[in-house]
């Protein structure tokens, strides 16, 4: 992972793009990416969805992931740290036993 994000903040700071890329407007630009992801979704089932937008999905995907990857080395976070913590918090929201193959969120389960 950490390869990944010097990767990318290699390609940021070559450009001189750091100097925009401020927590706030990056975290709008996840949220835009992502928008633009789901509209290779809007009205279509998953698998039109793949069939028809594969390449344009994964490049998507990719900017969501790029610019999350730019906002956790930015605010020094350990992405793998972060999502581990996360994963344990969701164990605990969700445990197997009451969330098996149950798509209520936790607060009805």
């Amino acid at each position: 992972m950490d390869e990944l994000i010097k990767k990318v903040n290699q390609f940021r700071d070559d450009r001189d793009w750091r100097q925009f890329h401020n927590p706030k407007d990056l975290a709008i630009s996840i949220s835009l990416e992502a928008s633009e992801l789901l509209e290779n979704f809007q009205w279509k089932t998953s698998e039109e969805a793949k069939e028809k937008n594969q390449e344009n999905i994964e490049q998507e995907l990719a900017d969501v992931l790029i610019y999350s990857l730019m906002l956790a080395s930015d605010l020094e976070l350990n992405v793998e740290e972060i999502i581990e913590k996360k994963l344990e918090l969701n164990d605990r929201k969700y445990p197997v036993e009451k969330s098996k193959g149950i798509k209520e969120k936790y607060t009805e389960l």
